[in-house]
């Protein structure tokens, strides 16, 4: 039986796709893409039909779906990024499954972790941060109440903020209700593509470095004391190889 597989592109860099979603983008029939996103150099010489959902409805894509799984073809609908947050994959599954179409996620690299890779540093410092939340300020897509950046800052946790990047000021001042003002903040836009960029400065100037460089989209916003690592060394060790700590491997 044909399937649908879902695969995450990377963030940009089309060195990124994971192997096994470029053997399958490659051996693939047809092809959906999010065209705004995807990097177009991921789909040069391959021989499937490929459509660009950019312009497309929900309806539309699954419509082509359903004709191509009939015709029994091999049906790659291809994503930015990871599929597993803000990939828009779960309403597409859904409609799949009361078609009683087989489908295949296969992950891919999230341009959060890209980001990550460009600063050269991980996000979970000890005894300065263990959690690393991933979320976005409420637009057109509601969050719930208790999700709101101005809640979520309480924790002071690592975090990066999806698609917010348009609503620089409003980001700010709800940071601003849970962490300090010099706390670090990154932006990086386009991370991996040819025009990425990275800006550093302090929570208490995210608006201004926001606007000073005429980002408007496609930007991811770090904010938390873990993004000093990138910048001094803090001192702070795991005890993973820590001399004195003893586990099944080293005694």
């Amino acid at each position: 039986m044909n399937k649908v597989y879902f695969i995450g592109a990377g963030p940009g860099d089309p060195e990124l796709i994971t192997i096994k979603g470029k053997k399958l983008l490659d051996n693939a029939d047809i092809i959906i893409y999010a065209g705004s996103l995807v990097n177009p150099a991921l789909l040069d010489g391959l021989k499937a039909d490929i459509y660009n959902s950019a312009s497309m409805t929900l309806d539309e894509t699954t419509a082509v779906i359903k004709k191509s799984i009939a015709d029994k073809k091999t049906v790659v609908r291809l994503h930015t990024g990871d599929t597993s947050f803000y990939s828009a994959i779960s309403e597409q599954i859904e409609r799949l499954r009361e078609l009683n179409i087989e489908y295949e996620v296969i992950p891919g690299v999230s341009s959060a972790m890209a980001g990550a890779a460009i600063l050269g540093q991980e996000l979970t410092i000890p005894e300065i941060s263990q959690t690393v939340i991933f979320t976005r300020l409420e637009g057109k897509t509601p969050v719930p109440e208790t999700e709101k950046l101005s809640e979520l800052a309480k924790h002071k946790a690592t975090m990066v903020i999806f698609l917010s990047v348009g609503m620089i000021e409003k980001v700010k001042n709800e940071l601003l209700e849970g962490y300090p003002e010099d706390t670090p903040v990154v932006i990086i836009e386009k991370a991996t593509c040819p025009e990425q960029r990275m800006i550093r400065g302090a929570l208490k100037n995210l608006d201004s470095l926001v606007r000073d460089a005429g980002i408007k989209k496609t930007a991811l916003i770090y904010v938390g004391e873990s993004l000093r690592a990138s910048e001094i060394s803090l001192g702070k060790e795991s005890k993973l190889y820590d001399k004195d700590f003893k586990h099944e491997y080293r005694g």
